[in-house]
């Protein structure tokens, strides 16, 4: 029997006890255990693909109080309460300063449910406004400031990986910035080793799609705290990224599960780089 298979008994057996207690007050539809046994599915499939599970004993969660990073947690939760995570949680919110930023959210939600956490206080939104030019992005220079201090959360609390809640579109957009804007062909992998090497990144929701991700944070309610920094920008390049994936699967559905499919099936001899394959050492063989 094949891993699909298995995944499927398994939420078939398991999908309507809603232990958890951040599942209390979940629908009990077809279309919402449908939609929790893919989430899972896809997610465990992660786990196989890049052997996200091995030598991991603590996880850091970065929990930002957006739709895809209370995703991330439920459904590793959800995969812990079931058996299939043998590994210890902590989801962690870095506070990053933001004006008006609701400060109990995150905690009062994470207690209520029973996660351990743990709330950072690091003004890095100061830093960004002083540092990055008015107009300009500020994404890049955010999103390193607050990596850095999860790193750092991480060690301390004796951490094997830092997981984030980054999804199929987000490594699609990554890939098609990389090409149009920087000359490259990279996108934003499941798994990596820090530069430091002490530490793994993980990316479970590799395979999930932002609108299932979308439709389940809906459905369950998460206290969603939008981001004032990047989100008061227009015109970001990733913006561009996504409306030109969202214009291209409206006219040819399915094409998003078809370039996320093509990132893991590279052939280098049918590229144009030297150093990933040897093109001087070809020679053809001298007939008799």
């Amino acid at each position: 029997m094949g891993l699909n298979a298995v995944i499927e008994d398994e939420m078939d057996e398991a999908i309507t006890g809603l232990a958890p207690a951040l599942f209390r007050d979940a629908p009990n539809s077809v279309s919402f255990n449908k939609l929790r046994k893919r989430l899972l599915r896809q997610v465990r499939q992660a786990f196989e693909d890049f052997g996200m599970l091995k030598d991991q004993q603590r996880w850091l969660v970065g929990l930002s109080g957006g739709k895809d990073s209370y995703a991330l947690l439920a459904v590793l939760l959800d995969l812990q309460w079931r058996g299939l995570l043998p590994v210890e949680l902590i989801a962690c919110n870095l506070d990053q300063g933001q004006p008006n930023f609701p400060k109990h959210i995150l905690p009062d939600y994470l207690t209520l449910i029973g996660v351990k956490h743990r709330i950072e206080y690091r003004d890095t939104y100061s830093i960004v406004k002083e540092k990055v030019p008015s107009g300009a992005t500020y994404c890049s220079l955010c999103s390193r400031l607050r990596r850095g201090n999860l790193y750092r959360v991480a060690r301390e609390e004796g951490c094997q990986a830092l997981v984030l809640g980054h999804h199929r579109e987000d490594i699609l957009e990554t890939f098609f910035m990389n090409f149009f804007h920087g000359g490259r062909l990279a996108g934003m992998p499941a798994k990596l080793l820090n530069d430091e090497g002490d530490l793994m990144v993980l990316r479970p929701l590799a395979y999930c799609a932002e609108d299932d991700l979308a439709k389940f944070s809906a459905a369950m309610q998460f206290p969603i705290i939008p981001c004032d920094l990047c989100g008061s920008q227009d015109g970001l390049q990733r913006n561009a990224m996504k409306q030109m994936l969202a214009d291209i699967e409206t006219r040819m559905p399915g094409r998003k599960d078809t370039m996320l499919r093509a990132l893991a099936h590279v052939n280098p001899s049918h590229l144009l780089d030297p150093k990933l394959f040897d093109f001087t050492g070809l020679s053809a063989s001298a007939g008799d």
